[in-house]
């Protein structure tokens, strides 16, 4: 009995940290808005990552080779994921990319199935909700097909990115995963900021594009965002599978609105908070067996 409580109390604790990475998320729209005006995708996604991993090397030393490998691919997934979302940002809206990017709620138990997992009809029922309840709050048309295929790409690499840290999560201390795998997405990130420059004159100029707003807004990405969440979600996704976790990220637009309503004095519409309030349903439903047992 008592293992068992320990364990449900684990868990709690575990979606509780997921739940405030997704606070922590949902101010990053404004902020890679604000970035991406004067810097490409690849440029913010390298700089923030540089900027993680600086804060991350200490654990790196002594990292396994299996830690180095499991943080190579995790790394890739999620360097595709954010220069995908960032490239779209400099087309299309934060409000329908965050519906876009809320796609991998979706995607995470379809590619669950690939992978030989059941996925409980309730899970579908939640993110199917979720997805609604985010089409509600952030569908403002306004497309660009190259921008949007940009996002939803990067929204399937994040899928992919959730379901393989749930499969290698427990093998590794959290920091150490979490360190590996950043400092794989700075060497790759630099790496494609330098060839994409390559015939161009954005090295020399990045300095002059750099203002004192988009470099605290980069040091909130690399330390906060980056460094601090995927910790965090290294540590908790231990205990969380991959389809619940996905749903708990599906609340990242809703404290994104509630950001933009509260700090931006954007308005919040009727529509938005109706959104808003299925999201947060479908996170209380696909919870509600796992907190019965």
């Amino acid at each position: 009995m008592q293992r068992a409580r320990g364990r449900a109390s684990v868990h709690l604790l575990s979606l509780l940290a997921l739940l405030l990475v997704t606070v922590v998320w949902g101010a990053t729209f404004p902020v890679l808005k604000v970035a991406t005006a004067s810097l490409s995708g690849i440029e913010v996604s390298a700089l923030r990552f540089c900027i993680a991993a600086c804060c991350m090397l200490p654990w790196v030393l002594g990292a396994s080779r299996q830690a180095w490998r499991d943080g190579a691919l995790l790394g890739a997934l999620v360097l595709l994921s954010y220069v995908a979302q960032a490239y779209g940002l400099q087309y299309i809206s934060s409000n329908r990319s965050a519906f876009l990017t809320s796609l991998n709620v979706l995607m995470v138990p379809m590619f669950g199935l690939l992978f030989g997992k059941r996925i409980a009809l309730r899970v579908w029922l939640a993110a199917t909700l979720a997805c609604c309840g985010i089409a509600l709050m952030s569908w403002d048309g306004g497309g660009h097909w190259l921008a949007d295929i940009a996002t939803v790409l990067g929204a399937a690499g994040y899928a992919l990115y959730v379901i393989v840290l749930s499969q290698r999560a427990a093998l590794h201390p959290a920091r150490t995963l979490a360190a590996t795998q950043i400092v794989w997405m700075a060497a790759l990130g630099a790496a494609w900021m330098l060839a994409a420059s390559v015939g161009t004159d954005r090295l020399q100029t990045l300095g002059d594009r750099l203002s004192l707003e988009i470099i605290l807004g980069l040091v909130y990405l690399g330390v906060v965002a980056t460094a601090g969440m995927l910790f965090l979600q290294a540590l908790a996704q231990r205990h969380v599978s991959a389809d619940q976790a996905a749903v708990i990220y599906a609340m990242e637009p809703v404290f994104a609105a509630l950001f933009a309503w509260w700090w931006l004095a954007e308005g919040l519409s009727a529509q938005a908070a109706l959104g808003g309030a299925l999201v947060v349903f479908a996170v209380v439903l696909s919870e509600v067996k796992v907190r019965g047992r």
